[in-house]
Order: structure tokens, then C-alpha cells, then sequence
């Protein structure tokens, strides 16, 4: 819970000596009536302290990430993932993240991550057989201030229930895990997922957009929900459309946090660079939330040395605040 400054400390005992001497003073003759004055004094500032630090718990907020951090290849030479392991873990600790969604891991960068950000936990599973094999798509929360609840994963075809299935066009095969969680702080509950659409098959990632919003408005309606990932397409295609609920009056949908920011968006308009240079306009990277969600920031990444990037793709970070419980 965050700290309430010793400035609004005095400024509610300042105003509330002001107002209750106001309506005691003609009464202030007796021992009796002064003791009572005192009495209702105590009892008013306790009751405007437990406002204040009400008001205060509802402001609490959380810095969610998205990064697709390139796959484990030899053939990236200079930017394979051993060299860039440390300054990835680097940029999330330095960014306080307390929650994060990655692409293309593979087991041993998610074993790496996991070293590197030990006051985090995770889940996640490989797409090829549901464990260890191919693509994760993992969410690391920090695990001091959440309860993990629930968590799963499921594949983007046609039967999300069968383990590597492929779906549509998509040249391999897709998932989205997604975990529910209980701030310890707030008592917030709120589901988030994390996925990574096809980079071929055009109908694949609109039936997975559909398939995407069908989960959340059939499971996850009783809590706020978080949609992040690498989804390979740009603002005001086929799938963002379906995902924000563009052309229809059917609710919920999903918010992009891009657009929704109370602060101006920072950093490029654009989440791909290829390793070399950053493209603009190409937002193929999301942070999608329900309505109830405020997204107070909103920061694209654009950390390099010596012209290289730690990642093909650029990182995202919000700041988002959840309803109270």
C-alpha cells in the first residue's frame, strides 16, 4: 500500500480542528463539553484517515510488459540470444515490471529469465506438446504481490483443446496461455493472457482474434482482463478490428491501452526493428485491456548500444490501475 505523505497527514488534522472548533466554540465552557470536543475529534480523523488511505489503496497500479524477445538461433550471430540474455533481464528489472508476457521463448531462455528475475514466477507451456517443447508464450508475475489462482493454455484452431493442433492457414502451431490473479495488495482479481498470432496465415489470425474474444466473454467475465503479445498484424486489420469489437454493438471487447493511454503514448509508433533499424508505423505488438482497466501510461522501448537492439521486436510497458475489489 502506498505510503500517505506527512503533508496530507496535517492537512486533514488542519482541517479538521478548523471545522470542529468552528462548531464547538460557543459550546467550549465545560470540562465535560471539552472532552467530548476531543472525543469527536479522534473519531473524526480516524474516519478521514481510513478515507484517504482507501482513496490512496484504489490508486495502487501495476507495470505490465509485453516483449517478443526472439527465439534461441546460432544464425543470428552477433545478436543470438546468449549475447543479449543479460541486457533483457537488465531492461525488465529496470523498468519494475510486475507483470510480463514474452514470445519465442524457447525452455532455455524461459530458464534463463527465470535465473535472472528470481522475485518473479511463471507459467507457461511449449506449443509443440503442452511442456517443454517449441514456443512458449509464458506470463512472469512478480511473486510477492500475487496469488496465482488458475492457469492454462489452449491453441489457436479449430480444436483449441488439442495439444499442437494447428489451425486454419497458420504454418505452426499458436497458443495462448493465460493465468488469474490476486493482487495481495488490493484484493483485485484479474485474468491475463498472453499469445502470439501466425505470421503467415491471414485467415488464421482473424479466426484467432474471434477465437480470442469468444474465451474472454465466455470465462473471463468476472474479472478485469489483460490481452498481450506479438500478433502480427497492425492496427485497423481484420483481427484488431474483431478484438476492439469495430463495426458492432456486442460487449465486451477489448481496449487498445495504445489509444486509451491518459498520457500521450512515448517512444516510437512502431514495435519492429528486424535488428537493424526501427519501422515506422508497424505496431504489430499489443497491450489489449477490458473497460474497467485505466491505463494511466503507455511507453514503447528503444533501448540500443552500439546500434544493436536486444531484440528483433521492441518492448511495451503500461501502467495500468484495476477496480478496487
Amino acid at each position: 500500500m502506498q505510503r500517505i505523505p506527512a503533508s496530507e497527514f496535517a492537512t486533514i488534522q488542519a482541517g479538521i480542528d478548523a471545522g470542529i472548533s468552528n462548531e464547538f466554540s460557543h459550546l467550549r465552557q465545560s470540562q465535560l463539553i471539552d472532552s467530548r470536543y476531543s472525543s469527536m475529534k479522534r473519531l473524526l480523523f480516524a474516519f478521514v484517515l481510513l478515507a484517504t488511505v482507501g482513496q490512496h489503496a484504489a490508486a495502487e497500479t501495476l507495470n505490465v510488459m509485453t516483449w517478443n524477445i526472439r527465439l534461441n538461433t546460432p544464425s543470428d550471430g552477433i545478436n543470438a540470444w546468449p549475447n543479449r540474455k543479460d541486457w533483457v533481464a537488465e531492461i525488465i528489472v529496470k523498468n519494475k515490471v510486475d507483470i510480463a508476457g514474452f514470445q519465442e521463448v524457447l525452455i532455455e531462455q524461459l530458464e534463463d529469465l527465470k535465473a535472472r528475475l528470481s522475485e518473479m514466477d511463471v507459467y507457461g507451456v511449449g506449443r509443440d506438446d503442452g511442456k517443454n517443447a517449441g514456443e512458449f508464450t509464458p506470463i512472469f508475475f512478480r511473486k510477492e504481490r500475487f496469488e496465482l489462482r488458475e492457469e492454462s493454455t489452449f491453441w489457436l484452431s479449430t480444436t483449441p483443446d488439442k495439444t499442437a493442433s494447428k489451425g486454419w492457414d497458420a504454418d505452426l502451431p499458436r497458443i495462448a496461455s493465460w493465468v488469474k490473479l490476486k493482487d495481495r495488495q488490493t484484493g483485485a482479481v484479474i485474468y491475463v493472457m498472453n499469445t502470439h498470432f501466425d505470421h503467415r496465415g491471414k485467415q488464421a489470425r482473424a479466426e484467432s482474434a474471434k477465437l480470442l474474444l469468444k474465451h474472454m466473454r465466455e470465462q473471463f467475465v468476472d474479472h478485469p482482463v489483460i490481452l498481450m503479445g506479438d500478433f502480427n498484424t497492425m492496427p485497423d486489420s481484420p483481427p484488431y478490428d474483431t478484438l476492439i469489437g469495430k463495426g458492432t454493438q456486442a460487449r465486451p471487447v477489448y481496449h487498445d491501452a495504445y489509444k486509451h493511454s491518459v498520457q500521450k503514448p512515448a517512444g516510437p509508433d512502431s514495435t519492429w526493428n528486424g535488428f537493424k533499424a526501427i519501422i515506422p508505423q508497424r505496431r504489430i505488438d499489443f497491450i489489449f485491456t477490458t473497460k474497467t482497466v485505466k491505463v494511466e501510461r503507455f511507453q514503447t522501448l528503444d533501448d540500443q548500444r552500439d546500434g544493436r537492439f536486444p531484440s528483433d521486436h521492441l518492448p511495451i510497458v503500461t501502467e495500468l490501475e484495476f477496480p478496487q475489489k
